[in-house]
């Protein structure tokens, strides 16, 4: 198989199909879009739990899995309590290098009232990276759940702050050489800089007081992946105007230098949105200090397209081998 996402198709017939099993006390479980899952705990209380790996290269990795899992979770309606980690290690490190890791993971957790609750570390030669997986584990009120699969026909989609903030942080970092042939250092210091917005949670907990109807995080397969995700896990239709989107100069020009599409990059830090009123719900989060943008409505038709003038295009399911960071690009 290809490195990178799993294909769609694949997931359906050689994933979900072998999970039988379905518990009544299990409210959210497997599914296109869904990235937690949640189980009921007493009669207005759920247990919402998350997952997510990371090949760790260094701290920006690291970050981006911490706030991966929170994001997954705030998207969920839910409120973390916190972290469970386990980490395969190689021979070669050493514990400066694993107290480091540690460190890093819990200076981010702190701040938000995140506890680091334990896991497993094990020492093992069958990485050559280290590897860690990170299971985040919140609670929230029933009736305040949030799925991917809200979306009605007739609601606005909402984007918040910028697409693709992930992929040009790290490609900031890792390709700062190369890029400083043709940018000035100060415009990839901005770029790396975006890891400061990788949290969603703030708009997340302002989309459900709103009366957002469904929240998916932008992650792998970058915008365009998540609005394919939204629609088939709601069972709507699309029409997104390309020029909406909201994209940082940065961003433009570091996708230019390396020739990738922004529209399908990495995005740890934008949330998606459908709501009855986009219009007041931007307004709420401009309240609270976030930018977003209506970028489109839901449609009654299966068509998901994504309109750029007289230009019609249609969004398709992630293919087998899309990577975090962009395509067959690998950072």
């Amino acid at each position: 198989m290809k490195q990178g996402k799993i294909a769609e198709s694949v997931l359906k017939r050689s994933i979900f199909k072998q999970l039988h099993l379905k518990r009544p006390d299990v409210l959210l479980a497997a599914g296109i879009g869904e990235d937690c899952a949640a189980f009921a705990v007493a009669e207005d209380e759920v247990a919402v739990i998350s997952a997510d790996p990371v090949i760790w290269e260094d701290s920006l990795d690291g970050r981006c899995a911490v706030h991966a899992n929170l994001n997954d979770l705030a998207a969920g309606g839910a409120e973390t309590v916190g972290l469970m980690l386990t980490a395969l290690l190689p021979p070669e490190i050493e514990e400066a290098q694993m107290r480091q890791m540690v460190q890093m993971i819990a200076q981010e957790c702190e701040p938000l009232q995140v506890q680091i609750l334990g896991g497993h570390t094990e020492v093992t030669d069958a990485v050559k990276r280290p590897v860690v997986s990170i299971a985040a584990v919140g609670k929230a009120k029933k009736g305040m759940l949030s799925t991917t699969t809200g979306a009605k026909p007739g609601d606005d989609i909402v984007v918040t702050k910028w697409i693709a903030l992930e992929a040009t942080a790290k490609l900031a970092r890792s390709r700062r050489e190369a890029l400083l042939s043709r940018y000035p250092r100060h415009l990839l210091d901005d770029a790396e800089r975006f890891q400061q917005y990788f949290s969603v949670i703030p708009e997340a907990a302002t989309a459900v007081k709103s009366g957002v109807r469904a929240m998916h995080d932008v992650t792998i397969g970058g915008i365009f992946g998540a609005l394919w995700e939204l629609a088939e896990a709601s069972g709507v239709g699309l029409e997104i105007e390309l020029k909406k989107i909201p994209i940082r100069q940065e961003t433009v020009e570091i996708c230019e230098f390396f020739d990738l599409n922004p529209y399908q990059l990495g995005s740890t830090g934008s949330l998606l949105l459908a709501a009855p009123d986009g219009n007041r719900l931007v307004l709420d989060l401009k309240q609270q200090g976030i930018p977003s943008v209506v970028i489109g409505k839901a449609t009654a038709d299966n068509d998901r397209v994504v309109i750029n003038e007289d230009e019609r295009r249609f969004l398709e399911p992630l293919r087998a081998g899309v990577q975090v960071y962009g395509m067959e690009f690998k950072i």
